[in-house]
């Protein structure tokens, strides 16, 4: 729908990637007869990507404004690619979803089976405190910033979004945009190109939107969602709580290694600690590369974060085709950790509209549905009750 495309535009009119870079990418594009792709290349950056012009893993850069620093997480939109989708979700706190007004292919994406409906209740299960939707190919021939079109495609997502809780009042805005001609992202659409949108373009919406507020004093979390090895062990993440510097001892849970903080970079630049929000790189002494898988968490050694096998949890059932019982096995995401589960027992369901607890177990449970049910992993994961840390006590069960 042409995410990378937004991205590598942001990254340009913010001055991030300079003219010269873009050129280049441009004549490589052209070469391979790709000639509208060259901007995604700015986001897109390993061989893979470009050969196939889709994103596979989750593609980082950032951009600044006077306000704020983001970090741009870009995720793959089509279906083999959904795990990497969630990596880039985990760690976002704002999500933008693009969807094309292209005739056909924003049917195609909506539709029982496509992927935007799945990816914006990825958005919403990982705690994204705010969505944008950019209804994007606004220019394209068979639109041509026609407010009708537009408006249809809002009217047709409108109804599926609220139903995930998001809220128009509140934490949800769309808007029109050219991610190809960089209409809509940075300055007020000309009026003679759209006269009916008067909201403000994309960047300086999220520019004013108010900063997510995070536990800055308390223990140091950070879920692992990726590691490489350069002299030593690098961990990436999002810090979700506390601080680190350089020298501090922490642990590596669930397996409780105790490691040493030994050099730490923020957006790739190298500092002497790091706190909430930041996306960092931390090198690590005391473990081994191998030692370490994505989902691992890295924390206070005096307060580690707790670890089980076994717990209980109200779930909502979004989209599933059939009644789900007690022994329905799925691959769980919780913040960076995919870990094959089994529901071992449905406890009782719950009112959607008073919260109430049903007197009976049910026998199963069935699509819009919430229940609460005792859910055992195949191993130890790191976990949080919801109630004391929400970003490390939510999930997603998958079964595709």
């Amino acid at each position: 729908a042409g995410k990378s495309t937004i991205g590598g535009q942001i990254m340009a009119l913010t001055g991030m990637v300079d003219k010269r870079t873009l050129e280049k990418y441009e004549r490589e594009a052209k070469e391979r007869s790709r000639e509208t792709w060259y901007l995604s290349w700015a986001l897109d950056t390993n061989q893979e990507e470009r050969e196939k012009g889709k994103t596979v893993e989750v593609g980082r850069a950032y951009f600044e404004t006077d306000r704020k620093h983001f970090t741009i997480l870009d995720a793959p939109g089509h279906k083999s690619f959904v795990p990497n989708m969630i990596g880039g979700a985990a760690q976002a706190d704002l999500a933008v979803l693009v969807i094309s007004a292209r005739k056909g292919e924003f049917e195609t994406g909506f539709d029982r089976g496509g992927q935007t409906r799945e990816h914006a209740m990825l958005a919403k299960t990982a705690g994204v405190k705010h969505l944008v939707v950019l209804v994007n190919k606004m220019d394209d021939p068979t639109v041509e910033w026609d407010e009708k079109r537009y408006n249809e495609c809002r009217d047709k997502i409108l109804p599926y979004l609220r139903k995930l809780g998001f809220n128009p009042a509140k934490d949800l805005t769309f808007m029109p945009v050219s991610g190809q001609l960089g209409i809509g992202l940075k300055d007020p659409i000309p009026e003679q190109i759209c006269n009916w949108y008067k909201g403000l373009p994309f960047i300086p919406f999220i520019d004013s939107l108010p900063s997510l507020n995070r536990q800055s004093s308390g223990p140091f979390i950070m879920p692992i969602v990726d590691k490489y090895k350069d002299m030593g062990t690098v961990v990436m993440g999002k810090v979700e709580a506390g601080e680190a510097k350089k020298g501090q001892a922490l642990l590596v849970m669930p397996n409780r290694t105790a490691v040493t903080v030994d050099q730490l970079w923020s957006d790739d630049e190298e500092v002497t600690s790091v706190g909430p929000g930041e996306n960092v790189k931390i090198k690590l002494k005391g473990i081994e590369e191998e030692d370490v898988s994505p989902g691992f968490v890295l924390c206070d050694s005096n307060n580690p974060i707790k670890t089980g096998k076994t717990f209980d949890a109200q779930v909502v059932i979004l989209e599933h085709k059939s009644i789900i019982c007690a022994g329905y096995s799925a691959v769980m995401h919780i913040h960076c950790a995919a870990e094959e589960v089994t529901v071992k027992a449905l406890i009782c369901l719950v009112d959607k509209k008073t919260g109430e607890y049903s007197k009976t177990r049910p026998r199963f449970v069935k699509q819009d549905q919430v229940a609460i049910m005792r859910i055992e992993c195949a191993g130890v994961i790191c976990l949080e009750k919801f109630k004391l840390f929400p970003q490390m006590g939510r999930f997603t069960l998958r079964d595709e």
